[in-house]
This record gives C-alpha cells, structure tokens and sequence, in this order.
C-alpha cells in the first residue's frame, strides 16, 4: 500500500532509507507549528517528528493518520492522551539515547569533581593560580539519582562499577528500600538528596514531575553537593535553583536542560562560574541520532504494517489484539514498565 509519512524536521539517513526501502513516500516538512503541521500532515499516514507541536488539533485534523513516531525518548511535545483516544498509536524511540546519556552525565560527575571548566577558563585566560584550586575524587562519594528508569540505571551502573561510588535511587514504584549490586533503591526522595554528594535528576517532563524539585528539595542538599539535570529542566523550579546557587548554598552543578527549553541569553544560570551549562545536547551523538532515525522509522513500519510495537508509547486495544505471541507480551510488558522512573 502507498502510504505517505511526514518528516518534520532532518534526521539521519538511516531512517530516511529505511523507509524509503518500505516503499513509503517522504515528504519532508517545512515547519513545527501546528498550522502547518495541520496543512502538511493532512494527506499522512504517518508522521515522524523531533520537535513538532503535535496537538489534538493536528491529529485531528489528520485524518488519515494512524502513528506519530518520536524521533527521540520524551514525547513532551506529543498530546498522548487525545492520539490514544483517536485511535493513533505513538511510539518513540526508547533505547536509541541512553548510553549516550549516561555517559554525558557521568563526564558532567567528573567536570564538577574535577573542576575542569576552572582549570580550563583560568588557564586560557592566562590565570596560573587556578592551580590552587583543588578537585576532588568521586571514588567512595555518594551518588543519589531521582529517576531510576534505563538512563538512570546506566548512570548507576557506570557509577558503581566503574568509579567505585556508593549509589542511592529513588524509585517511586517500590516500598522501602531494596539494594541491588549497583544501588539502594528507595522510595524515600528525600533520603535521596540529603545523602547524595552528587544528585543526578533523570525524571521525564510530566505535570506529575513538574517543579518536583524546589526550595524545599534544595533546601536538603548539602552544602558541598552538586545537582546535575540531564533529564527535563520542567522538573527543577529554576528560580529556586538560580536562588540557592546565588547564594552558594550547594557547590555547584551542571545543567543540559533548562525550563522552556534553551535558556534566554540573560539567564543567571549561563553567568555563574559553578555552573556547567549545555545546550540540551547530552543525547546528541553520532550513534545516538542514527538509533534514532531508525527507531523511530521502525516505529512507524511496524504500525503501518501492523507488526508488533517495538517502542510503544501508548497502548492502542487494535495493535495488542492483533499482535499475538510471545513479541507482542513482551512489548505490552515494555509498555507498562520499561522507560519509567
């Protein structure tokens, strides 16, 4: 059958050749808004998007459509319940980025540890003094991750094994406390961040985690502690952040994501020399973005040729009626428990 996909911004020729080997017509967009996703998406069965403002308006209005492929793990920009209403399966592209997460976060550990932007900054601008300034090691120091889904596991597994830390992880799916071989797992947030020397945030954008972490949770962190945020800036209320480094409360820390997306150019944030700021590039590898490119292109053929979901996002009742065997469980069993903090 001649199905038509919308690609709604660049992305890696994997995925473009992938579906291009499905026999399927790309037409590549022109923009993220929802007026002109409602135009473009108009005649599509599917679309694949990075960033596209996917409301209900668009998939309504889209009347053929029957899956929006994340190119990407957080759907943010997706309106999830009102595709599972419409009968539109989401999918994403849930392994594609989290080794290479885990390593951004682990590299962002050691910078903060080892004061390398200092040591960097002072030493270009010519400033020998800076030697002065002591790092520190993180062998024996406590890492505390809010958010032990796939990413926040490898964070703990790299931590553990291969830096010798002791690793706290909150999850709020069990009761107590559980110690694995890589990590003590709680479902006490609080325990997590007054232990922690580094606290690493891994949570997914949601009103359920929005500002999870404020002045409160700040407020128990202690002072020579460093936060690190690879995971949804929605999840730290920034004003009290801005507030409790200003006044140097914790030592630092190390920031990939921010509220709103990038930060505008008078954020305190970029200006403070304890603070380590990327532009939301912690998934943006070579391998991550090709991984990408095809799990989201997969995501889209296994729909349209009603295969088992490999990364679904919702749970459409046709696609797990249809899709019987022992591939289907274990996707239906992905869906409830896999990519979730």
């Amino acid at each position: 059958m001649g199905y038509k996909i919308l690609i709604t911004e660049p992305i890696d020729k994997k995925g473009i050749e992938y579906l291009k080997e499905e026999g399927y017509e790309l037409k590549m967009g022109s923009g993220i808004t929802e007026e002109i996703l409602m135009e473009e998406g108009a005649d599509c069965d599917g679309i694949l998007t990075r960033n596209g403002n996917i409301t209900e308006k668009v998939l309504t209005s889209c009347k053929k459509l029957k899956v929006v492929a994340m190119h990407g793990v957080g759907v943010d920009c997706i309106d999830v319940d009102a595709a599972t209403r419409l009968g539109i399966q989401v999918t994403n592209a849930a392994s594609s980025n989290q080794s290479s997460v885990a390593e951004y976060t682990i590299g962002l550990i050691l910078m903060l540890a080892k004061k390398s932007i200092h040591y960097n900054n002072g030493l270009k601008s010519g400033n020998l003094e800076v030697r002065k300034l002591y790092g520190s090691d993180v062998s024996g120091k406590t890492l505390g991750i809010i958010g032990m889904g796939n990413i926040g596991t490898q964070v703990a597994k790299i931590a553990a094994f291969g830096l010798n830390m002791h690793v706290i992880g909150y999850n709020r799916r069990i009761k107590g406390k559980k110690q694995t071989d890589y990590a003590l797992l709680t479902d006490d947030m609080d325990e997590v961040i007054s232990s922690a020397d580094f606290l690493s945030l891994h949570l997914p954008g949601s009103i359920s985690t929005k500002h999870i972490i404020g002045e409160r949770e700040l407020s128990l962190m202690k002072p020579e502690a460093y936060l690190i945020n690879t995971g949804r800036g929605e999840i730290i209320n920034e004003s009290a952040l801005i507030n409790v480094l200003k006044e140097h409360k914790i030592m630092g820390a190390a920031l990939d994501v921010f509220e709103g997306n990038l930060p505008k150019p008078d954020n305190p944030l970029l200006h403070m020399e304890h603070v380590i700021v990327t532009p939301h590039t912690a998934a943006f590898t070579t391998e991550a973005l090709e991984r990408m490119a095809y799990q989201a292109a997969l995501g889209i053929t296994e729909v349209l040729e009603k295969r088992p979901v490999s990364y679904p996002v919702n749970k459409i009742k046709d696609s797990f009626e249809e899709n019987k065997g022992i591939t289907a469980v274990m996707n239906y069993y992905r869906y409830e428990f896999g990519n979730k903090y």
